[in-house]
């Protein structure tokens, strides 16, 4: 089914290095920046629903995508077809948004050799045969873990990416990106009442480490749990009270209250609630966010974006301040910063712009039980599910799929329904306590800008918020 990786994506699609670089360059002559992404992926997905595979799928694409960029403005162009024609199409139609412009083409990206993942490609090993037994070995056991659960669906999915990056000045650069994700859901029933827990992990690596049966039997466990502290879940109360976000996942709200906030081109284009704000305080004492890519096999991490610059751990608030944004490279020469390894895309069809890897908050010096032990009425925040953010204003709501009332200073009775509403640029100067145990999520989030979907990673230490909006059922 699968093949071993090609030396070069030029060679290997059957295309003349010479001819090749010569289109890029016409298409890209005048311009201030563009490259070639050349793009070879597979894929497959597997889901055991209901004691039963009920999917498997196995999938290869292949392209190209040329881009030219003048100031402000883009030409971009994208084939499946990988042949010389096609690539002179698109350098024709690429270089039409110059016009009579003649920039200067900018420098290359600076090489590193750091790699942050191996080449392996996970869908090689384990077999077919090997990860439908998987399947259905998580399912058994989970289904055995208590007689309220009715319905169990586990999933396993990976890709193997490869990419080349050509510029018109002749420099190459190269990436193979593994990526794996086992999920386990379940519903639990109790009379006429059903609840879902679940929970997932992955990383840029292969299946071996993700298919030991310690760390599936700790996800299945975990989902169990999940669905049935929320069958013994109560309406959550509303109105204004302090939270207490918990470590890891729920890191996923930064990202979206906070982060797309942070990005270049809404600074650029002053549609982001934070745009205008470098240097200025825009968070509590303590709150220092940063985005890393460099982080070892994380699912958000990176050895080189898809503009062939190496990812950095890039400081975005420190110590409240305003201090970085995240950045591509257009939109980093245009606000006359450094691109910090943040030009992203979903696939060759698309084309990059800044974009998050692994954003998290720093740890502080809090106790997490005296973080609890502080609040006399609140709402403690375990998980979340989806949420919605307006990024110029920053408002957000957000839901949360476990969450407990904290009644003086102790957990309380599980809450089913809460929101948090609020203002993320506001409420980052209402966190009055930052605990000293950060955790990232285990590798299962993808974010959302545009129409593009790309894996991306989230964490925080425990928080403790003053005065937050809830919303609740109760």
């Amino acid at each position: 089914m699968t093949q071993p990786a090609p030396a070069s994506l030029i060679d290997h699609f059957g295309l003349d290095a010479s001819d090749v670089r010569t289109e890029v360059g016409r298409g890209l002559t005048g311009a201030d920046d563009g490259e070639l992404f050349l793009e070879y992926r597979q894929s497959e997905a597997l889901m055991f629903d209901n004691g039963r595979l009920k999917q498997a799928s196995y999938d290869t694409a292949q392209g190209f995508g040329l881009r030219a960029i003048k100031s402000d403005a883009v030409g971009f162009a994208h084939s499946s077809d990988l042949s010389l024609p096609a690539l002179r199409r698109a350098a024709d139609a690429v270089g039409a948004v110059r016009g009579g412009y003649a920039g200067s083409y900018a420098a290359a990206p600076t090489r590193s050799n750091v790699r942050l993942y191996g080449a392996d490609n996970p869908l090689e090993a384990p077999g077919f045969e090997a990860k439908i037994q998987l399947l259905g070995e998580i399912d058994a056991y989970t289904r055995a873990r208590d007689p309220r659960v009715r319905q169990v669906t586990v999933s396993l999915a990976a890709t193997w990416q490869q990419v080349e990056i050509l510029r018109a000045d002749g420099e190459r650069y190269h990436d193979i990106r593994p990526l794996v994700r086992l999920n386990v859901s379940v519903v639990a029933g109790s009379g006429d009442r059903q609840e879902t827990g679940s929970h997932g992990y992955g990383g840029r690596e292969g299946y071996a480490r993700f298919v030991e049966a310690a760390l599936w039997r700790e996800a299945a466990d975990d989902a169990v749990r999940q669905a049935l502290v929320n069958l013994e879940a109560v309406p959550a109360p509303a109105g204004e009270m302090d939270v207490v976000l918990g470590p890891g996942w729920p890191g996923v709200m930064l990202h979206e209250a906070v982060g797309h906030g942070l990005e270049g081109d809404f600074n650029r284009k002053g549609s982001s609630a934070f745009a205008g704000l470098m240097g200025q305080r825009v968070a509590a004492s303590g709150v220092t966010v940063v985005d890393d890519g460099t982080l070892a096999g994380r699912r958000g991490s990176l050895s080189i974006d898809d503009e062939g610059t190496p990812t950095n751990r890039t400081v975005l608030i420190e110590d409240g301040v305003l201090v970085g944004y995240i950045q591509d490279r257009q939109n980093a020469r245009l606000m006359n910063m450094k691109p910090t390894g943040n030009g992203r895309r979903q696939d060759y069809a698309h084309r990059p712009m800044p974009r998050m890897t692994n954003t998290y908050m720093l740890a502080g010096t809090h106790d997490p039980a005296a973080i609890l032990a502080s609040v006399k009425n609140g709402i403690y925040a375990a998980n979340f599910g989806g949420g919605q953010v307006d990024i110029t204003s920053g408002k957000y709501v957000f839901q949360c799929t476990e969450a407990y009332r904290i009644e003086n200073g102790r957990l309380g009775a599980p809450v089913k329904g809460a929101m948090l509403i609020g203002n993320g640029p506001t409420d980052l100067n209402r966190i009055s306590m930052v605990g000293n145990d950060l955790a990232l999520d285990l590798g299962v989030g993808t974010c959302g800008k545009n129409g593009q979907g790309v894996p991306v990673g989230v964490g925080q230490p425990t928080l403790r918020l003053d005065r937050i909006t809830v919303g609740g059922t109760g």
